[in-house]
């Protein structure tokens, strides 16, 4: 007989501050995201033992009233002290009230349970894939914050460095890595990034310390940005976005010390990635800008670029430009990989346009779709699905049609042949 829904979040909870206070090898990535809320360990990497369970928190937390009320006819559990203290009597019976009425469910997303039930009572759980499936604590914003704060408080001139960069947490960002589409040199790199990463200390043994350095070049809307971003995801990494132009842009006496702060940030924050885009902005410094400011920084930025590394630092350092041409030996040699960001072939279009329809309601001939959008990059297929989808709801349709699609290819090439332009001439 199952229990309801409340009932059995109650004896979740329950189960998880007893398993994890009796399981000292159990950490904070062990516990839900829900459950770190509740015990208020968020924004920390060590937990203190025991957890405690009270009806105020549970009502502050879960909204849930009269806890001890809802547990009276559970016979494994305790109220004591009018609620300020809520517990099991003895764990088995407990674990086996809980499988019964359809705690599994629960278990399935739970590491600390998983944890136990994985061995207990011929249940089908595999406790890796549940930690793994798990959302970390380091991916959270009130985890770095509380990072953020503390290396702050350290050094207040990083501060100037927090004012000239986006930080996002991983769980932050929208871009997915299961959403892209990445050719095989992509995925290719990404695997060698992987893989330096959990073998840092061989390879520092060994003395090899140039990996990490990425270049992706490539044309408009090709997925520079978004993959990096989606890295973040992927590899639980927080994402420092840096835009030189926008560090160049103010302070010009201030522009070098300023890049010296941000790399700074960057290997007290590690592991994490340092995404420098338009990167190209160092090149057209270096060559068309006699200003001796101008040059001091673009020093500094080379200089920073040879002494961050991911196995020294933790840092992956990516860089991206949509003008290779431009960049100099000097700036070139300081990537050990480049990343080739083209124009998507017919495979790659009906990738991506059978993956951004997904779950959208259309007529249309995809394959043939591919076919005709040769020579569209990324960027412009989405924009095409999107304008098709919003012209299909104007027209208070939920089904897109061959015509709304028209419609969407009419706004790229407009919006390409506007860009194409020379507007000084």
């Amino acid at each position: 007989m199952a229990a309801d829904d409340e009932t059995l979040k109650l004896m979740e909870i329950l189960l998880t501050a007893e398993l994890f206070n009796t399981h000292h090898n159990l950490d904070v990535n062990d516990l839900t995201p829900e459950c770190r809320s509740l015990f208020t360990v968020n924004g920390a990497a060590e937990i203190k033992r025991p957890l405690h369970v009270s009806e105020g928190m549970i009502r502050r937390t879960l909204g849930i009233e009269d806890a001890c009320k809802k547990l009276t006819e559970t016979p494994v559990v305790t109220c004591e002290e009018f609620g300020q203290r809520i517990k099991l009597t003895t764990l088995e019976p407990a674990a086996r009230w809980f499988l019964k009425r359809g705690g599994i469910a629960f278990i399935s997303k739970n590491p600390t349970l998983a944890f136990f039930f994985e061995h207990f009572e011929s249940t089908d759980i595999s406790y890796e894939k549940v930690r793994n499936d798990n959302p970390p604590v380091e991916d959270t914003r009130i985890f770095l914050q509380s990072r953020v704060v503390k290396i702050l408080s350290e050094d207040e001139k990083l501060k100037n460095a927090m004012d000239l960069i986006i930080l996002s947490a991983p769980e932050e960002i929208d871009q997915d890595f299961e959403d892209m589409v990445c050719t095989q040199g992509q995925l290719d790199f990404i695997r060698k990034v992987q893989v330096a990463r959990q073998h840092r200390d061989t390879l520092r043994r060994h003395r090899i310390h140039e990996v990490g350095k990425l270049l992706f070049v490539g044309p408009p809307g090709t997925g520079k940005t978004s993959l990096a971003l989606a890295l973040s995801r992927k590899l639980h990494l927080p994402l420092l976005e840096v835009r030189l132009s926008m560090i160049t842009s103010q302070y010009l006496g201030e522009t070098s010390k300023n890049i010296d702060r941000i790399f700074d940030l960057a290997k007290r924050l590690a592991p994490c990635i340092l995404f420098i885009d338009e990167f190209d902005f160092v090149a057209k410094s270096r060559v068309t800008d006699d200003h001796g400011a101008m040059k001091r920084a673009v020093n500094a930025l080379l200089k920073n670029i040879d002494q961050v590394s991911l196995i020294r630092h933790g840092v992956l350092l990516i860089g991206a430009t949509n003008h290779p041409q431009l960049l100099d030996d000097a700036a070139w040699r300081r990537f050990d990989e480049v990343v080739e960001f083209g124009l998507p072939d017919r495979l790659m279009r009906l990738a991506i346009l059978e993956k951004v329809s997904s779950g959208m309601k259309h007529s249309c001939d995809l394959p043939g779709l591919a076919d005709l959008t040769e020579g569209f990059s990324g960027a412009d297929l989405r924009i095409m699905i999107k304008e098709a989808l919003l012209s299909s709801l104007m027209d208070t349709r939920d089904t897109i049609s061959p015509a709304d699609i028209e419609r969407g290819i009419a706004v790229v090439q407009n919006r390409n042949t506007i860009r194409a332009q020379n507007w000084l001439s």
